[in-house]
C-alpha cells in the first residue's frame, strides 16, 4: 500500500454548542471537561483507586493537568467501562462471525507524514494496521490495544472511517486481486492503554483531534516570544567580526587525560579525521606524541555546584570546540571563539528556571544506569546543557499557560518530540546530514555532542505536524478512550471487545520505563515499573517474571475479548526463549494460535514460521475459543468428543489456502503433527489430561476429515481448497531447519512423501542437513528414523500405492502395470515411503514405546545435568507423566535439562510450567 499523500480532507469539525459524551449532554466541551475532571479528581482521592496495579507516580495535579477525561487520563481510566457499554455491542453467541487469519505488513507506512509526526521506541505504522482492522471488524466495533505505545492502533481504527478516496480505491483493488471480499469502511471505536505516561500522552496527541489552525498560531507565538527572551543565547559572531549569525549547533567534546604524560586530550580535535569525518582508531597525543586509543584514555572530572540541587556535582569534562551557524541562507563553520565563550558564561550565570526537571534517575534500578552515573549524570537536568535548559523550560512554561486544553496538549506533543534531541544525548556525526542523532534504545552520552538550536528543531517539526495532522481533522474524540496503567487490569467488562491488535514489550529488547523517564520528568508523572513486563536484571525481573507478567496481560485480553474473535500480536525479538514464553503465556491464558507469519521482504509476501528460530518480525494470529467449545471443558475433565470438537473448531479458523502467483503453500496448522500438538497444548494449558494418544489422533484425522496434500479440512472447505489448488502449478513444502530428531523426521517425510527413496539415496542428503544439529541433541541415525516412522518395501508382495503412484507418474515405461508386475517390483524395491494414516498410527505406537524406554533412563540417572539427550524421548516422557499426573517427575527431569533448552522448546516449557502450577495448587 502506498503512503497517503492526498491532503484533501474535510475541514476540522468544530462544536461550540452542546456536546454529547457517554450518554450525557453538556452545553459545551468546556462543561464536559470540567464535569469529568471533577469526577476524576474525586476518584484520585480514593486510596483503592490509587492502588490499582500500574498506577503511575505523580501528584493529583500533575495527572489532572495531563488528562482530558473521559477521552484520556494519565492514570487508569475509570470511564472505560462506560465507554465500552455505551459504544459496544453485547456479545451475541448466535451472531454469525467467521474470519481467517490475516497477516499485516509491519513495514508499510513508515514514510507516512503522520507516522513520523512523533517518534517512539517501537511503532507499527497505522497504515500497516488498517487492513487488519478492516478484515476482522465491522464499523462501530470496539478495538483494543493494551500496549498502545504511541497510539498507532487508534489512528488505524479511526482511519477506517476517514481514509481518503485514493487510499480506499487502492486497498480495494489489492484485496480484489487476492480474492478478498471488499472492506466495510467506517470508524471503529478504540480503547488504548499503556503503562507509560509518556506513551499514553503521545497516543492522546495522535488520536484526540485539535484545531490545527489555532495550534499553529499558538506555536508560532510561543516561538516568537521565547526567541525574543533568549534568542541572544544562540547568536554568534561571524568571522568578519561584525555580522551576527545564528547558531545551528555547537559541538562539544569530552576532554581526556593522556595516560603517558597526563596532558589534556580533546577527543574531537585529536581523534576525528578531518577528511572522512570519522574517528580514528589510533591517534597521537598532542603533547607527547604517544599512540593513543580511546580505551587507553583516562577521564577528567570537574566538580561544581549543581545549579538545581545546590550540591557538589562531579561530571566528565566537556568543552565547546566548534560552532556551525548561518548568516542569512549561508552556512558557516568555525572553531569556538572568545565571543562564544562569553555568551556561555552569561548563560551559566543565570538561575535555572522553575520548570527544570530535577528528578534523580533510579540508577540502581536502571539497566543503562551504568552508562550515566560513572560520567556524572545522575539527574534529568544533567542531560541538558544550560542553554538548552533555558530554551526548553521557556517553551514548556508558555505551552502550559495556554488556556485551551486541546491546544495545550498539542503544544506539549510538539515540544515532547524533541526533548531527547535537544539533550546531550544528541551525538555529533559530521558524516550524517540529519541533525538529530541520539543512539536509540539506550541512554548514551557520546564523547562528541551536538548542541542543537531549539528554534530550527521546533520550526521544522511544526511544519511537518501541520501537514500531517490535516489527515486527522475528521477524527472525533468520542471514538477513543485512552488509559495509563497495567494491561492486566483494564477495567472493562467481560466479552466486550471485538478485536485486539497489540505490539507488546518483548523480553529485554527495549527498556521503555527507563527510556521514558527523561520525558516523563518534564510531565511530573512517571511510569510505575512494578507492572512492567520486561526482562530487566536491575529490577529483579528475569525470564520467569516476564512470562508471568505477560500471562496476566493475555488473561486480561482473553477475559475482555468476545468468544470466537481474534487477536493479532506483532512479535519483534530474535530470542527463541522469549518467543516460547509468549506462546506459552498466550496458550495458558486461553488463546489458540492459528497462524504465525513473517514478511519475506525479498518476495514481498508472508511465510509461515514453523521452526523455533526467530530472526524477523512475526505476525501471530490467535483466537479465543467459542463458548460452545469452552463449556465442554468446564468440568475439569477431558473427553475424546471434546478433543475432536477442538480440532474441528481449529480447522475452521486456520487458512484454507495460502499462495501467491503460481505457487501454493502447505498450511502448517493443517498438518497432522501440528493438529496433534495444538490439541495436546489446549488440554495441558487447562490443567487436564489429554484424552487421545498420538496414534489415535492420526487414525481419527483420516476417518473424520478429508485430506489433501498432507493437510486436513472440514468437509465444506475442501471444494474451496481444490478450486484454488488448481490455480497454482506448484505446492511449496514448509521450509525446515534440521536441528533435532523432530525436524529430521519432518525433513525425511518431505523427501519421501512424493518420491519414495532408498536408504542409499537419502543418506548423503541427510548428512548434509546435519550441519546445524544441536550440540545437546543425541544423534539419531537415519536408519532409526526410517525404522520407527516410515515403511520399507523389500520387494515382497504388491508394490505399495505410495510407491506405485510415484513410479507410474514419473516413468513412462512403468505406467498401466499391475502392482505385482516384475518390472515395477524391481524398480520399487528398497524404497522407503510414508505410511497411510492407519499404518502411521501403528508406527507412532512402536516409536512411542521406544522413546518412553529411553525416558526411563533420564528419570533414574544420577547425573545432575543431562548434557546429551534425546529431546523426543523427554517430550514423550513428559506427556506420559502428565497423563499419570506425575507432575513432580516432570519438574525433576526438567531441572536436569540445560535452561536454554527448556526455555526454547515450546512443548517442554508447556509441560514444565503447567506442572509447576499443578504442584503449587496441590
Amino acid at each position: 500500500m502506498s503512503n497517503q499523500q492526498d491532503l484533501g480532507f474535510a475541514k476540522p469539525q468544530t462544536n461550540d454548542g452542546p456536546v454529547e459524551c457517554l450518554g450525557k449532554t453538556f452545553e459545551s466541551d468546556d462543561a464536559r471537561r470540567a464535569h469529568f475532571l471533577n469526577l476524576l479528581r474525586e476518584k484520585l482521592q480514593d486510596p483503592e483507586f490509587r492502588g490499582t496495579p500500574g498506577f503511575p507516580k505523580g501528584s493529583d495535579e500533575a495527572i489532572l493537568g495531563l488528562s482530558d477525561p473521559p477521552y484520556y487520563t494519565a492514570c487508569p481510566n475509570p470511564f472505560l467501562g462506560d465507554f465500552a457499554r455505551l459504544h459496544g455491542q453485547p456479545y451475541d453467541p448466535s451472531e454469525g462471525y467467521e474470519r481467517e487469519p490475516f497477516a499485516v505488513d509491519v513495514s508499510v507506512g513508515k514514510t507516512d507524514q503522520l507516522y513520523k509526526a512523533h517518534g517512539y521506541h517501537t511503532k507499527v505504522p497505522h497504515l500497516a494496521i488498517v487492513p487488519s482492522i478492516l478484515h476482522y471488524t465491522r464499523p462501530g466495533d470496539l478495538v483494543l490495544d493494551g500496549f498502545c505505545g504511541s497510539g498507532m492502533t487508534g489512528l488505524a481504527a479511526q482511519w477506517c472511517g476517514s481514509a481518503p478516496a485514493n487510499y480506499r480505491q487502492q486497498l480495494e483493488a489489492e484485496w480484489k486481486a487476492t480474492g478478498h471480499s471488499p472492506p466495510e469502511w467506517g470508524v471503529r471505536r478504540v480503547v488504548l492503554n499503556d503503562l507509560g505516561p509518556a506513551a499514553s500522552f503521545i497516543a492522546a496527541g495522535y488520536n484526540i483531534p485539535f484545531d490545527v489552525g489555532l495550534f499553529e498560531r499558538e506555536a508560532r507565538r510561543i516561538l516568537s516570544e521565547v526567541e525574543h527572551e533568549i534568542g541572544w543565547m544562540y547568536e554568534c559572531l561571524h568571522t568578519d567580526g561584525r555580522t551576527t549569525g545564528r547558531i545551528n549547533y555547537m559541538v562539544w567534546t569530552e576532554v581526556f587525560s593522556c595516560p603517558e604524560c597526563a596532558g589534556d586530550v580533546s577527543f574531537l580535535e585529536e581523534a576525528l579525521d578531518g577528511e572522512n569525518h570519522k574517528t580514528r582508531d589510533t591517534f597521537p597525543c598532542p603533547h607527547c606524541k604517544a599512540d593513543l586509543k580511546k580505551d587507553r584514555l583516562e577521564r577528567i572530572f570537574d566538580t561544581s555546584l549543581d545549579p538545581v540541587t545546590k550540591e557538589p556535582w562531579r561530571r566528565i569534562r566537556l568543552r565547546p570546540v566548534l560552532v556551525n551557524y548561518s548568516v542569512g541562507k549561508t552556512t558557516h563553520e568555525r572553531p569556538v571563539a572568545e565571543s562564544d565563550l562569553s555568551i556561555l558564561e552569561r548563560v551559566n550565570a543565570l538561575t535555572y528556571p522553575a520548570e527544570t526537571p530535577a528528578s534523580p534517575f533510579p540508577i540502581e534500578r536502571m539497566y543503562h544506569g551504568s552508562r550515566l552515573a560513572p560520567k556524572g549524570f545522575t539527574h534529568v537536568h544533567h542531560l541538558y546543557l544550560p542553554r538548552a535548559i533555558h530554551a526548553v523550560s521557556a517553551l514548556w512554561r508558555k505551552a502550559n499557560s495556554v488556556a485551551d486544553p486541546s491546544i495545550r496538549r498539542a503544544l506539549r506533543f510538539w515540544l515532547d518530540s524533541h526533548l531527547v534531541n535537544l539533550s546531550i544525548q544528541n551525538r555529533y556525526r559530521p558524516h550524517v546530514s540529519f541533525p538529530y542523532n541520539p543512539l536509540s534504545g539506550v541512554y548514551y552520552v557520546a564523547s562528541m555532542i551536538s548542541e542543537a538550536d531549539y528554534q530550527k528543531a521546533y520550526e521544522n517539526k511544526l511544519k511537518r505536524m501541520l501537514s500531517a495532522f490535516q489527515q486527522t481533522t475528521r477524527f472525533r474524540p468520542a471514538d477513543v478512550a485512552i488509559a495509563t496503567g497495567d494491561c492486566a487490569s483494564l477495567g472493562l467488562h467481560d466479552s466486550c471487545i471485538d478485536y485486539i491488535f497489540t505490539d507488546p514489550p518483548f523480553g529485554e529488547n527495549i527498556y521503555y520505563a527507563d527510556l521514558n523517564f527523561i520525558v516523563e520528568a518534564w510531565f511530573g508523572v512517571l511510569t510505575n515499573t512494578d507492572a512492567e513486563a520486561i526482562v530487566d536484571r536491575p529490577k529483579a525481573k528475569g525470564f520467569v517474571e516476564y512470562q508471568e507478567l505477560m500471562r496476566r496481560c493475555f488473561e486480561e485480553y482473553h477475559r475482555v475479548l468476545k468468544p470466537g474473535r481474534w487477536m493479532t500480536v506483532v512479535f519483534s525479538n530474535s530470542s527463541n526463549g522469549i518467543w516460547r514464553a509468549i506462546q506459552e503465556a498466550m496458550g495458558t491464558a486461553g488463546f489458540v494460535v492459528a497462524d504465525v507469519r513473517t514478511l519475506d521482504k525479498k518476495q514481498g509476501s508472508y511465510r509461515q514460521v514453523t521452526s523455533s528460530a526467530v530472526k524477523q518480525d512475526l505476525v501471530i494470529s490467535a483466537y479465543k475459543p467459542t463458548e460452545a467449545l469452552t463449556h465442554s471443558f468446564e468440568l475439569g475433565h477431558a473427553t475424546a468428543d471434546g478433543a475432536w470438537a477442538f480440532v474441528k473448531e481449529h480447522l475452521g479458523n486456520v487458512p484454507v489456502f495460502v499462495g501467491r502467483a503460481s505457487e501454493g503453500e502447505v498450511v502448517a496448522e493443517r498438518t497432522a503433527q501440528m493438529l496433534l500438538d495444538r490439541m495436546i497444548a489446549f488440554h495441558v494449558q487447562r490443567g487436564i489430561s489429554v484424552p487421545l494418544s498420538g496414534p489415535e489422533v492420526l487414525q481419527g484425522l483420516a476417518q473424520r476429515f478429508p485430506e489433501r496434500d498432507g493437510m486436513y479440512f472440514l468437509p465444506d472447505q475442501v471444494a474451496e481448497y481444490d478450486r484454488k489448488r488448481t490455480s497454482v502449478s506448484e505446492l511449496r513444502q514448509l521450509s525446515l531447519f534440521v536441528s533435532d530428531e523432530a525436524s529430521a523426521i519432518q525433513w525425511v517425510r518431505q523427501q519421501v512423501q512424493d518420491k519414495p527413496q532408498s536408504f542409499q539415496d537419502l543418506q548423503p542428503q541427510f548428512m548434509r542437513e546435519l550441519q546445524a544439529w544441536a550440540k545437546y541433541e543425541k544423534t539419531v541415525e537415519l536408519k532409526v528414523i526410517l525404522d520407527q516412522s516410515f515403511l520399507y518395501y523389500d520387494g515382497r508382495g504388491p508394490v505399495p500405492s505410495q510407491i506405485h503412484r510415484y513410479l507410474s507418474t514419473n516413468f513412462k515405461d512403468l505406467r498401466n502395470l499391475e502392482k505385482e508386475d516384475r518390472r515395477l517390483v524391481e524398480k520399487a524395491r528398497d524404497r522407503w515411503y510414508v505410511p497411510d494414516p492407519n499404518k502411521q498410527a501403528e508406527r507412532e505406537f512402536v516409536r512411542e514405546k521406544a522413546l518412553l524406554k529411553e525416558f526411563e533412563e533420564y528419570k533414574t540417572t544420577t547425573q545432575r545435568k543431562l548434557k546429551v539427550f534425546r529431546t523426543e524421548a523427554v517430550r514423550a516422557g513428559f506427556k506420559a507423566c502428565w497423563q499419570e499426573r506425575d507432575y513432580g517427575m516432570i519438574v525433576k527431569v526438567a531441572e536436569k535439562l540445560p535452561e536454554a533448552v527448556l526455555q526454547e522448546d515450546e512443548k517442554l516449557l508447556m509441560y514444565y510450567d503447567n506442572a509447576l502450577t499443578r504442584l503449587g495448587d496441590e
